[in-house]
């Protein structure tokens, strides 16, 4: 999330309430989780397995739970529940709309069929010659390219699923970020794309999704891609250009499938996947090893089976 206006660490710091280390003039433009922090980004971390990751990343601001020294060029915000303070600052700097948006509030296109039962948010841009169907509910700064089409009851913009455990239940981390639907993409019916926490969740130009496919926050899917029906997809997955997904594929978050691959049904992916070869099963391996594997097997248990 980019802010309206830069503010200096001393200002952020008077905003979050919290004490602070590096140049009080140092300006900062942004506010983004880890996965896709910038210079002049504040990101927060609460755990000794980020603190180094936090340290040594792109932002430029740190809101920190630990003393530690403050690296050369950037600034650190102290507090004993970053989490909450992270929360404070983006609610602050994009606060949450009523419903009540109106036609002022959308950028719509020439050319566009656009269902009266559809929901849209404020500050959402829609290209030309859209169509979108029944029931499509459009969250707030959604960012839609020319000729989209988008089937009846899908969902952009759903918050992310991203919860902080504490003693009383699960806190909620607010979501500021958005989608973006880039030229040529096609959205199934009841599909789910979640915001990203605070930057986009991004479907690549000519990509085709059936239906019943979810995108967790933050994903960033490639150009030209295909996902069959009930994809599941975590947060912070990176899809490359022309990779296939069948169906009941579930990836888990964090991950970078490369480019040109193809998984098949219902397979789990729960590491990185290089670019080009063909993948199956849970754990997802190398297509033609598993299937190896799996005669293997089951000339094993057909042989015991036979004594």
């Amino acid at each position: 999330m980019k802010l309206d206006n830069p503010h200096t660490l001393a200002e952020i710091a008077a905003l979050a309430g919290c004490a602070f280390a590096g140049d009080g003039t140092l300006v900062l433009t942004g506010i983004n989780e880890i996965h896709r922090v910038e210079p002049g980004d504040v990101v927060f971390t609460d755990h000794p397995k980020y603190y180094a990751k936090s340290l040594q990343s792109a932002a430029s601001a740190i809101i920190i739970n630990q003393q530690v020294d403050c690296p050369e060029g950037k600034g650190l915000l102290f507090a004993d529940d970053p989490f909450a303070v992270y929360n404070r600052l983006t609610r602050h700097f994009c606060p949450p709309n009523s419903f009540t948006a109106t036609p002022e509030h959308v950028q719509l296109g020439l050319g566009c069929q656009i269902h009266p039962t559809v929901s849209i948010g404020k500050g959402v841009t829609i290209g030309n010659d859209c169509i979108i169907h029944a029931g499509v509910v459009i969250g707030d700064r959604t960012h839609i390219g020319h000729r989209v089409i988008i089937h009846a009851n899908t969902v952009l913009g759903a918050d992310a699923f991203y919860y902080k455990g504490r003693p009383a239940g699960r806190e909620k981390m607010y979501s500021c970020g958005n989608v973006v639907l880039e030229d040529d993409v096609e959205i199934g019916a009841l599909c789910t794309i979640d915001r990203g926490v605070s930057a986009d969740t991004r479907i690549g130009a000519g990509t085709k999704l059936d239906d019943h496919v979810h995108i967790g926050h933050d994903t960033l899917v490639g150009r030209n891609c295909l996902f069959a029906a009930q994809v599941g997809l975590a947060g912070c997955v990176v899809v490359e250009d022309d990779v296939v997904l069948w169906g009941q594929v579930g990836v888990v978050s964090d991950v970078r499938i490369g480019k040109g691959a193809v998984v098949f049904g219902q397979s789990g992916v729960s590491k990185d996947l290089p670019a080009g070869h063909q993948y199956f099963g849970s754990p997802a391996e190398e297509a033609r090893a598993k299937y190896r594997e799996v005669a293997t097997l089951r000339k094993i248990s057909d042989s015991y089976s036979s004594k």
